[in-house]
């Protein structure tokens, strides 16, 4: 009880970060799912954030604490955890959020807070800290997340052209205006019901390594409320330098095209939070997007930029491993104790 005490400040400023974290989440993310729904001008920039903050928050109420128990247990030992790994791995992870986010880079909140667990845990204990099983399995996500979106939102794609071949554009762009709201909520609920759970992940092992919580204590209900209010609010501010690149400069989207990709995604979003895989709702996305371009005509994706964005995958994890490990050294100067 001692050591908690004495933790108590410390505790409750790395919850804090950790909560900031969150809304850098929702900020930086919320292009992911409001990009399509925008640039079909199905809504407005504003009605569409505000919808996918509502449903960041409603999924609260829809799926288990799987993707936590992940991150919170499934990437590195227990062991090791302190509030200096702590510290290196939201620092590192906020960085790299930043820096993509001011490059207008639409990459993974997600592997950049995997990325700082790895950097954090290696740089104190060595490679003995990670957990082999989760980790390669989010790892793997990386490359299967978008292309299993760019699957989905293929196959809707053709589906959609097959069952509405005789149908006008005009009729066919009036039923998926109104369609692309739902494929757009059901997202937004895939979004926060995903990327929330990391945050709560991350404060739940904070709170075991401090001894506030025992290791088989659950998640304090304070904690799940307060990690998917603060991702509902980072998407209401938005991520306006991301929509652009997620909208328009992959390929051009019609409604018919948003609906595919949206619906897509949140296909995956909801097996992948299911079965507790922390993937980016960047990459799913992203993969629905190119998978409806190309499903229409290869030549209408812009590979270019497909291939920039898949480069930032690539180097999140280890560029973000590397920032925490220094701010971990950091962390032990700062927050050591007098």
């Amino acid at each position: 009880m001692e050591v908690s005490q004495l933790g108590l400040g410390i505790v409750a400023s790395l919850v804090l970060v950790a909560l900031a974290f969150d809304f850098m989440n929702g900020f930086h993310d919320a292009a992911n799912s409001i990009a399509t729904v925008v640039s079909t001008r199905v809504l407005t920039p504003y009605q569409a954030v505000m919808l996918a903050a509502v449903c960041n928050f409603t999924a609260l109420f829809i799926f288990h604490l799987n993707v936590a128990t992940t991150i919170g247990r499934g990437i590195i030992d227990q062991g090791v955890v302190d509030h200096y790994l702590v510290f290196g791995a939201l620092i590192g992870a906020i960085i790299w959020n930043v820096i993509t986010w001011w490059y207008g880079i639409p990459s993974s909140s997600s592997h950049a807070l995997v990325g700082g667990l790895v950097g954090a845990a290696v740089a104190k204990a060595g490679t003995w800290a990670l957990v082999p099983a989760g980790l390669l399995k989010t790892i793997a996500f990386i490359f299967i997340a978008p292309l299993l979106g760019m699957l989905l939102g293929a196959i809707l794609m053709l589906a959609v052209a097959w069952l509405f071949v005789r149908s006008s554009p005009s009729r066919v762009d009036r039923w998926f205006r109104r369609l692309q709201l739902v494929s757009a909520s059901l997202y937004s609920l895939g979004h926060g019901g995903n990327d929330a759970q990391k945050t709560i992940g991350i404060i739940w092992m904070l709170l075991i390594a401090s001894g506030y919580l025992g290791t088989n204590d659950a998640v304090p209900i304070w904690v799940i409320a307060a990690c998917y209010f603060t991702i509902a609010l980072g998407t209401a501010f938005g991520g306006w330098r991301i929509v652009k690149t997620m909208g328009q400069r992959i390929t051009k989207l019609k409604p018919v095209g948003g609906f595919c990709a949206e619906t897509g995604g949140a296909i995956m979003l909801f097996v992948a939070t299911g079965f507790g895989i922390p993937v980016s709702t960047t990459h799913t996305i992203t993969g629905a997007i190119v998978g409806v371009g190309s499903a229409q005509n290869a030549s209408a994706v812009r590979w270019g930029i497909a291939s920039t964005i898949v480069w930032a995958w690539v180097l999140t994890i280890p560029c973000t491993a590397f920032i925490a490990g220094a701010a971990w050294y950091l962390g032990r100067a700062l927050l050591a104790a007098p």
